[in-house]
């Protein structure tokens, strides 16, 4: 029983992590039908400005109290920099031209772990968390990891204020209609390109975000990190269907525990295996995947 108990938390925690790369993603690909590879680079860009922050070289951060959450901010802040900057400098003259638009987010996808790599070396970096949140809580006999709480609620918090902002906002009105008819949307006099910057803002918040707690999840920071959760990312964001977040919360779920449970009781790798053959199944199910919709 112990075993399922942390399994299943571990699972939730790293569905957690895959929700907050996945649900800006979610937006970007899915409203705006822009295929970011670049996006997996602004989780790395997020995760090492906050080790950097973490480590003490920003002045009031640290790897406690309220250190940490300056660091946090931080990292997060400097991650939507990085991609209103990707969408103004590299997206916005592509947008007609979707061929290049793959290979330029592709080439830049590549190119920032490769500026990692040579500033901060290859190998991982110990992650400088908060000693409260590298503690364990005892729940049905297992001793769960504290950091998988934080990811979660994390991952709750972000998906409640997406979830607001496309259903209760003007800019978020302005997304969902601009998606749907951007001619009649400009010829109105509203301009849909602030808009479309404000998502990318919004989705490189999310992926920054998830790299700021995915330091806490893995205990470290490495180049490619991003690169690697982008795919599974991208699985969610299929899974969970085109433009839903709420389809992404779920899907994410359903990716993180069924990848925990078949590499534990299986054989370490499988997992992988078992979320693809899931993927494969639900699109033969249901094509649209869970939701299909803009939700």
């Amino acid at each position: 029983m112990s075993t399922v108990v942390l399994l299943v938390f571990t699972g939730l925690g790293l569905g957690a992590l895959y929700f907050l790369v996945a649900s800006g993603l979610s937006l970007i690909f899915g409203l705006m039908d822009v295929l970011n590879f670049a996006h997996g680079a602004l989780l790395s860009i997020g995760a090492y400005a906050t080790w950097w922050a973490a480590s003490g070289q920003l002045p009031g951060a640290g790897p406690g109290g309220a250190g940490f959450l300056l660091a946090v901010l931080f990292g997060t802040a400097v991650g939507t920099l990085a991609a209103v900057v990707l969408e103004l400098a590299v997206i916005r003259p592509l947008y007609t031209r979707p061929r290049e638009q793959i290979l330029a987010t592709v080439g830049v996808g590549l190119s920032v772990p490769a500026l990692l790599s040579g500033v901060w070396g290859a190998d991982a970096r110990p992650f400088p968390g908060p000693e409260a949140l590298s503690g364990t809580f005892g729940l049905l006999g297992a001793r769960i990891p504290v950091n998988r709480l934080v990811l979660i609620a994390a991952a709750l918090t972000v998906l409640i204020a997406l979830k607001l902002f496309l259903s209760r906002t003007r800019h978020g009105l302005v997304v969902r209609a601009g998606v749907e008819d951007r001619a009649m949307v400009t010829a109105l006099g509203i301009d849909v390109r602030k808009a479309f910057t404000l998502v990318f803002a919004i989705g490189g918040a999310a992926a920054a975000l998830g790299g700021a707690l995915g330091g806490l999840y893995f205990g470290s920071v490495d180049p490619g990190q991003g690169t690697s959760l982008l795919i599974f990312a991208f699985v969610v964001v299929v899974m969970g269907g085109m433009g839903s977040v709420a389809g992404a919360a779920l899907a994410s779920v359903g990716v993180g525990l069924v990848q925990q449970f078949a590499n534990y009781y299986t054989a370490a790798g499988l997992g992988d295996l078992a979320v693809v053959v899931m993927l494969a199944a639900l699109l033969l199910v249901k094509p649209s995947g869970l939701t299909g919709r803009l939700a």
